[in-house]
């Protein structure tokens, strides 16, 4: 049998553990879980806003609220990982969403879901810097491209369950009762945790965290000092930022984006599901197509596509409409799969954890400003038209942030 997998193996030529297939699985379904908390707000909004008296603006901050949060714990949360090792951490990280869920279900005013949502902000990176952890210790090459991109669509289909299921089929499960809702979405994420204990307690994972564990130790401070050192680093997280901003404030408030334009409640529902479902399509391909040599092109097609998109959603009917949604989806979970494959390629993928909670640290700024930002400009401006036109102008800033990317990751080869 092959050696269970761990960093020191990535130059041999020892096969792969068949049993990182399962270990992605349980990766995959914390990521739907994951994805499903994130976007079960989203249908809800009129509900929400209705039943606890607030505006778009104010709902804008919920929405943005968890990423707040993500700025200050991704970060540790990353380097926690490469310390302690996955098994244990990813659970912690579950239990927390799983708890948030809990506490918006129970909330009565704005304050209290508010607070709920900077829960999950300390859980959520956890399962953000994991995934590629596990992703770097279990699978080598071309295939870290594929997992990556595999679990992305467990992203997608957390986010098309919430969007295309939530009003159709479970509100009325539920008395259309928006708290039920959420409180059920809540008891499927604890139930994927306890999934994820299961799996993880293969005697082959036991034996990578073991190998983890006796690892020497690199002090946190140093390991952040050694990446934020590396140019190219600092670039792909302002990168980062602004593909989050993209990402979190397009996505959050499409919905209601489709409802301004004249869809009902149900409809807006289904159209908002189609960059989710395209994007789950994609997602195990575009990652695995981003060799080095191909990286660049394929990140200036996504920003040009992704400026394309916010164009056609905002003027766009019928077909054209179902283009713009279908380069959303393209776009929304490449462009950061492709970005977390430069990091991992950093000092030999040395510090994953540590490199993607940076990631995720500097990218959340970015996603806690978007939904805010969407909302406060719609409520001041009376439409949705200002943060469009505000997204088109972020793909092309997308664009000339590659281009200085290319430049220096030229100059220093």
């Amino acid at each position: 049998m092959a050696l269970a997998p761990t960093e020191a193996v990535e130059d041999t030529d020892e096969p792969p553990h068949p049993y990182r297939w399962t270990m992605l699985f349980g990766v995959w379904l914390m990521y739907f879980s994951f994805a499903l908390t994130i976007a079960s707000l989203a249908p809800l909004v009129f509900l929400i806003e209705k039943d606890l008296g607030i505006d778009h603006a104010l709902m804008g901050t919920i929405l943005g609220a968890w990423p707040v949060i993500y700025i200050a714990s991704s970060a540790p949360c990353g380097a926690l990982l490469d310390r302690f090792g996955p098994r244990r951490m990813l659970f912690v990280s579950i239990t927390i969403i799983a708890f948030s869920g809990v506490l918006r279900a129970v909330s009565d005013s704005y304050v209290e879901v508010l607070l709920a949502i900077f829960v999950f902000g300390i859980g959520g990176p956890l399962i953000s810097s994991g995934a590629p952890k596990i992703v770097s210790l279990w699978f080598k090459g071309k295939d870290r491209g594929l997992g990556i991109g595999i679990y992305f669509t467990g992203n997608a289909l957390g986010g098309i369950a919430a969007v295309s299921l939530t009003n159709s089929h479970v509100m009325p499960l539920f008395d259309h009762d928006w708290r039920q809702v959420l409180m059920a979405y809540a008891a499927f994420v604890f139930c994927a945790g306890l999934i994820w204990l299961l799996i993880s307690a293969h005697p082959a994972s036991k034996a990578v965290e073991k190998t983890l564990a006796a690892e020497e130790k690199t002090p946190i401070s140093q390991v952040f000092f050694e990446l934020l050192s590396i140019p190219l680093v600092r670039i792909v997280l302002v990168i980062g930022i602004f593909i989050l901003f993209f990402n979190h404030g397009l996505t959050h408030w499409l919905p209601t984006i489709l409802q301004e334009k004249g869809m009902d409640e149900v409809s807006a529902g289904y159209w908002a599901s189609i960059p989710t479902i395209f994007g789950l399509v994609t997602a195990p391909f575009i990652p695995r197509l981003a060799t080095p040599e191909r990286r660049y092109l394929i990140l200036l097609l996504l920003f040009l596509a992704a400026a394309v998109a916010t164009l056609f959603i905002q003027f766009g009917d019928g077909l054209i409409l179902g283009m713009g949604l279908l380069m959303q989806g393209v776009c929304r979970g490449s462009m950061t799969g492709i970005a977390i494959l430069m990091l991992m390629d950093t000092e030999n993928g040395k510090h994953v954890g540590a490199a993607s909670g940076l990631y995720f640290s500097a990218g959340e700024i970015g996603g806690a400003l978007g939904p805010m930002t969407v909302g406060g400009l719609a409520q001041s401006t009376g439409s949705f038209s200002a943060p469009l036109y505000m997204m088109t102008g972020v793909a092309c800033l997308l664009i000339m942030l590659l281009a200085r990317l290319r430049f220096v990751a030229r100059r220093d080869a």
